[in-house]
């Protein structure tokens, strides 16, 4: 008998590089302190034995992405072309970027782009006026998505069971007084929200910050990201989002679709 022959999709218990994978949650654990750290307190935020963690430290300061003093380690501004590849391959980087660029000028607040990455959102471009204002939403910036509108958005491609579960599996603790962690009331607050076409969400990722946004679609209807502009609760009001914001998101969003594959 003939045994089939395996699709290159398919994976193996061979294709599993186990160095590839210490080094690559070697390099996240920087990410989870500000400042260099020692070995112990990088192989402990890894998960790996203090030898292990010391050689892949000694391939990556090799390879130019990790700096040592001798007793401190740091990543190197060579990481950036990691992410740097990621965003110049992205087709939702490429096509939105304009378009980010174009509703920040007309709205004068910074516009942003996110994806779903597992049960948080990461921003992977933004728009920003020509005025100076400072805030927490740069290239990487991460939130969980249950309590962001970028990522009610974009929850709301989910089938209904689906949500449900998702949204019972997924950690759900309060950023500010106003966070809604309850999974019913998570679930109603989605479902409205994609009968609507847009997510409005008031001091619950951040204390004084409101943020409104609308799905991105491709061009099948497949929800595939989400914009938003976002303002300091002191400047901008809930009504003017939805009069003044809206309309300018839906037009940007629905402009893009039928380039998106």
């Amino acid at each position: 008998m003939v045994k089939p022959k395996r699709s290159g999709a398919e994976p193996r218990a061979t294709d599993f590089v186990e160095s590839l994978d210490r080094g690559l949650r070697l390099l996240q654990a920087f990410g989870e302190r500000p400042g260099p750290m020692t070995l112990s307190e990088i192989a402990e935020r890894a998960g790996l034995a203090r030898a292990t963690a010391r050689r892949i430290l000694l391939t990556l300061a090799h390879g130019g992405y990790v700096a040592s003093d001798g007793k401190l380690f740091a990543p190197t501004p060579h990481v950036l072309t990691l992410a740097g590849s990621y965003l110049r391959s992205n087709q939702l980087v490429a096509v939105l970027q304009p378009v980010l660029d174009e509703i920040a000028s007309a709205a004068q607040e910074i516009s942003s782009l996110a994806v779903l990455d597992g049960e948080e959102v990461v921003f992977i471009a933004r728009g920003s006026p020509t005025r100076i204002f400072p805030g927490g939403v740069d290239i990487g910036y991460r939130l969980p998505s249950f309590c962001t509108a970028v990522g009610r958005a974009m929850l709301g491609r989910l089938g209904d069971a689906e949500l449900k579960t998702r949204l019972g599996a997924m950690k759900r603790q309060a950023l500010t007084p106003q966070t809604v962690t309850d999974p019913k009331r998570l679930f109603a607050a989605i479902i409205a929200d994609r009968a609507r076409g847009y997510s409005l969400v008031d001091r619950e990722a951040e204390p004084h910050f409101r943020s409104i946004a609308v799905p991105v679609k491709r061009y099948d209807g497949a929800i595939v990201a989400a914009i938003n502009i976002g303002a300091h609760v002191d400047r901008i009001a809930t009504d003017e989002m939805q009069k003044r914001f809206l309309p300018l998101l839906r037009q940007q969003a629905e402009k893009v679709k039928a380039t998106l594959l």
